[in-house]
């Protein structure tokens, strides 16, 4: 049963004429009578009482009738959702990210973005690097940022390099004077200093102890275990020094930037490998790119 032979029965139905049907429907009389008569064969029954002059709805007709009316309407409707997707009217992202890039970028990413299709559902998930890599692979996420050091190979998904996040050294914004000689500090000046820690797992905190050990020491947690806000509001109160992204730290804090080389890390585009993305999903991709380009 196709929806063509059902919007040409309702067409003859409601004009009770086939002539004038098929006018209003545009084709040609013998075509629309020729698809009427196939409808009628698959269905196993006359659907008009066909005399001269005079066209009526059979019994199965009669039947027929408001759930062809129906299924027209609910296939229109279709259409139209569909177009509202492929407008970006109507739609889901399911984003994930890690804690420092929820807490720093995608604030501002996701409001502009909000407001310029405010019928999408964003739906956020936050973890590390290497989960959203296998929520992703297993087609829990459309899209993830993710960092570099977290991750492992994985056929299955494909990175794409947006920028480089500079990582700076954040201190009680009341501490007397740069943390460091020249307005900077060297890896080798966090020796011997109470550094607020993230979690075991952490890129941050790999990153920040992979340095130190290049520079031949282990370094001197104050607290250690925290998400990135908790670690932020940890310094805020000064109970040490913390190796953050410069796009997280705002106005609340004293931020001494690290001597070069310094640290930074790779801010990654994440989806499965060989898969379309949503329209949807493609878009929010794209404002991502656009806020790279801003970094890059």
């Amino acid at each position: 049963m196709q929806l063509q032979q059902l919007a040409y029965f309702v067409a003859v139905a409601e004009a009770r004429h086939f002539t004038r049907a098929a006018d209003q429907v545009g084709v040609a009389q013998p075509s629309l009578s020729q698809q009427v008569r196939a409808l009628e064969r698959e269905l196993g029954a006359p659907l008009f009482h066909r005399t001269r002059g005079n066209v009526s709805l059979t019994d199965a007709g009669e039947a027929l009738f408001p759930v062809a009316r129906r299924m027209l309407a609910d296939a229109d409707a279709a259409r139209l959702q569909i177009q509202e997707v492929l407008n970006l009217g109507r739609g889901r992202v399911r984003l994930g990210a890690t804690p420092s890039l929820c807490t720093g970028l995608l604030p501002e990413v996701l409001a502009r973005f909000r407001q310029e299709h405010p019928g999408i559902e964003l739906l956020v998930h936050e973890s590390g690097s290497r989960d959203l890599q296998q929520e992703l692979a297993e087609g829990a996420l459309d899209i993830a940022l993710v960092v570099d050091a977290r991750l492992g190979e994985d056929p299955q998904v494909v990175t794409v390099p947006l920028f480089a996040e500079e990582l700076v050294v954040i201190s009680r914004l009341e501490a007397p004077g740069p943390v460091g000689r020249r307005g900077m500090m060297t890896i080798r000046e966090l020796l011997g200093k109470p550094l607020v820690m993230f979690r075991p797992g952490y890129d941050l905190r790999e990153t920040t102890e992979a340095a130190c050990r290049e520079e031949g020491f282990s370094p001197t947690f104050a607290i250690e275990g925290g998400e990135m806000d908790a670690v932020l509001e940890f310094v805020r109160v000064g109970l040490g020094l913390a190796v953050v992204p410069r796009t997280v730290v705002g106005d609340r804090f004293r931020v001494t930037p690290l001597a070069p080389p310094g640290l930074s890390r790779t801010i990654l585009l994440a989806q499965r490998r060989g898969l379309a993305l949503p329209h949807a999903a493609q878009a929010l991709a794209d404002a991502l790119v656009a806020l790279a380009l801003r970094f890059g």
